[in-house]
């Protein structure tokens, strides 16, 4: 059997903490969901080369929980790139506070837009550029 391993760039790591979680101690999806938006805008800023805003969350899929001090490492890859926006896939891995191989437990795609100084939208600068 082949196991999957992360894909992508790494864009963010940190680590569930205890004000993270929900009455019955699991982690909030929107914690998760929040830290792979940030590690997304991360990696549409680099490509647009500047300011992007969130506009869409398409395709969430929760595999398995994350709990207080799993390592969370988002990976992310840009998959779509049109005149102003693009579209990002982000993946979360954890690794168990007890180690052992990373786990994938949370995808989706994020789609942002390259803004202005006025939050206009822009056109992101073709690759090289």
């Amino acid at each position: 059997m082949m196991c999957e391993t992360p894909a992508g760039e790494l864009s963010l790591r940190n680590m569930a903490m205890p004000a993270d979680t929900n009455p019955s101690g699991d982690v909030f999806g929107g914690w998760l969901m929040s830290q792979m938006d940030i590690a997304g805008g991360m990696a549409a800023q680099r490509r647009a080369k500047g300011r992007v805003a969130t506009v869409a969350v398409e395709g969430m899929t929760f595999h398995l929980p994350v709990f207080v001090g799993d390592e969370v490492s988002c990976y992310t890859e840009v998959t779509r790139v049109g005149r102003s926006s693009m579209s990002i896939n982000v993946v979360a891995w954890v690794r168990r506070r007890e180690g052992g191989a990373p786990i994938k437990v949370t995808e989706g795609v994020y789609t942002y837009v390259a803004i202005d100084g006025d939050r206009k939208p822009r056109p992101v600068p073709p690759v090289g550029a």
